[in-house]
């Protein structure tokens, strides 16, 4: 059963919606911070395709974030509340409310594991890389070294949710229907997302990630294409980097696949 956390931040409410699941056999593991993509939702991510419940299985108690204007999550009106660093800022918050310790020695409770998938797996790189002392691993699933939204076409896509106007980005087409098949989500912030997000560029090679890493891509997804390159970023910083492909799988069914699960929780626990 999920627990409804409300946070705050300063006195106003975090722009992140929070579900905590605890484990029904609950030995002392360190949590699970979990991450969606654009336009997903940690219920469709998360619960829905079965992970909550690998991880609870497996003892962990998992903490799952809605981004601001998905799930259901309402939508601040301040661009900020939507930029990477700002919503860094909000997931450090709230794993300090929910009283995630610092990593220590010899305490396997102490930090988080992080598993993001897609833009969640952006943000996940941005956040492990800038709180060494706090994630001891991460799992990025459907991740690139170039960040999709980079090229989404903003002007076009706010034509089409304004008077119907045809999108002629097939990316940005793309992403636009996948987004309307949400019932939950707003539009209107998505758009807010992708403009915040355009105004902060993903420069993986700018922070590298010290804590190891799982690195995991449908063997179908064009939009992971570059993993490659984020594993040698990784390589190259002295990181320990593992990568699994997941074959046939693309980037919206990879997050389905029980081989990811196993995957990841092998590489967690290791």
């Amino acid at each position: 059963m999920a627990e409804h956390h409300e946070h705050l931040v300063e006195g106003s409410r975090n722009g992140l919606a929070v579900r905590v699941f605890p484990a029904a056999d609950d030995a002392g593991a360190r949590p699970v911070l979990l991450v969606h993509g654009f336009a997903s939702s940690a219920e469709l991510n998360w619960v829905a395709s079965g992970w909550i419940t690998a991880l609870n299985d497996a003892g962990r108690r998992v903490i799952a974030v809605d981004l601001p204007g998905h799930g259901g999550n309402p939508a601040p009106e301040d661009l900020d509340a939507y930029t990477p660093s700002r919503i860094r800022a909000d997931i450090l918050q709230v794993l300090q409310d929910e009283h995630v310790r610092p990593l220590r020695d010899g305490d396997p409770g102490s930090g988080v594991d992080v598993v993001g998938y897609s833009l969640g797996a952006r943000l996940a790189w941005e956040f492990g890389a800038t709180q060494p002392q706090l994630v001891h691993g991460m799992v990025l699933g459907g991740p690139a070294a170039h960040d999709p939204l980079a090229d989404f076409d903003l002007a076009a896509a706010q034509r089409h949710l304004a008077d119907g106007s045809a999108i002629a980005d097939p990316s940005t087409a793309e992403l636009v229907r996948m987004a309307r098949l949400v019932p939950d989500n707003d539009l209107f912030a998505l758009m807010s997302m992708v403009e915040a997000v355009k105004s902060e560029p993903f420069d993986p090679a700018h922070t590298v990630p010290a804590m190891p890493v799982l690195l995991v891509a449908g063997e179908r997804d064009e939009i992971a294409v570059s993993l490659p390159e984020l594993g040698r970023l990784l390589r190259d910083r002295g990181t320990r980097v593992e990568e699994q492909i997941l074959p046939a799988r693309t980037h919206a069914n990879a997050i389905t696949s029980r081989a990811f699960k196993r995957g990841a929780l092998a590489f967690l626990d290791g």
